[in-house]
């Protein structure tokens, strides 16, 4: 397998399982409906397990531009590489949304809301306002990534072989996730990942609704892009900084 299908496969195993449970909570007439941000959180954090596990052998396990761009400014990871992994993550992302939907058609048939059927998608702040959804945004990933740079041991650089998180980082990277969700998700839901927010977005307002079906918050959507980038640069430099 190489890192670019890695990547591909290790994001939709992620954004399957996560959108999914985003699905089984808030849509009509699932089991789940209703079961709350602790199902959500968890499931996201357990979902990374599942992603990390399938691609850590082969491609270090990014799924997340954020984790890609921080690894390769930390000079952890090669730049030349960067933008195949960042094209899978996406491709990965958007067939995850693509199947959530198909195995949830019914359920979004039977709701009526709007915003919820978006809220599978992609994600949205509880209380809008650009400065604190950007910061919220930035200090999830920021921890996020500066996890992640202490769980890696080495980089690609110029070497064929693959250094990264692997199957052993899936369970310590897991629990960072899921305490970013518990802890620091409820204002805007949490991103944290480009991908996983601008994949599925784009997703939403491609895909058919036999029920109505809103705009998909577009003024919205550079905050999850941004924000993690930026708190993942901070989080890289950071790391340059007390490694030096």
């Amino acid at each position: 397998m190489t890192p670019f299908i890695a990547e591909i496969i290790g994001t939709a195993f992620l954004l399957l399982l996560g959108l999914g449970v985003v699905a089984n909570v808030v849509l009509n007439k699932t089991y789940g409906n209703n079961s709350g941000w602790i199902s959500i959180a968890t499931a996201w954090g357990l979902a990374v397990f599942v992603g990390v596990t399938i691609a850590g052998p082969h491609s270090g396990a990014h799924l997340n531009p954020a984790v890609t761009i921080g690894l390769a400014v930390s000079g952890d990871f090669a730049w030349a590489m960067v933008p195949q992994y960042i094209l899978g993550q996406f491709t990965g992302a958007m067939i995850a949304a693509f199947l959530v939907w198909l195995m949830y058609r019914d359920h979004f048939n039977e709701t009526e809301d709007e915003s919820t059927k978006l809220a599978v998608f992609c994600t949205s702040p509880a209380i809008p306002k650009i400065s604190s959804n950007l910061i919220s945004e930035a200090l999830g990933t920021f921890v996020l990534v500066f996890g992640v740079l202490y769980i890696t041991e080495g980089s690609l650089g110029d070497s064929d072989q693959i250094i990264g998180l692997g199957s052993v980082g899936a369970i310590p990277v897991a629990f960072i996730v899921w305490v970013i969700g518990l802890s620091l998700g409820g204002t805007t839901g949490y991103a944290i990942n480009p991908a996983r927010d601008l994949g599925p977005r784009i997703m939403h307002a491609i895909l058919p609704f036999k029920t109505p079906k809103r705009d998909s918050n577009w003024s919205y959507a550079w905050i999850p892009v941004v924000g993690p980038i930026l708190g993942a640069v901070i989080a890289a430099g950071l790391d340059m900084l007390l490694k030096s």
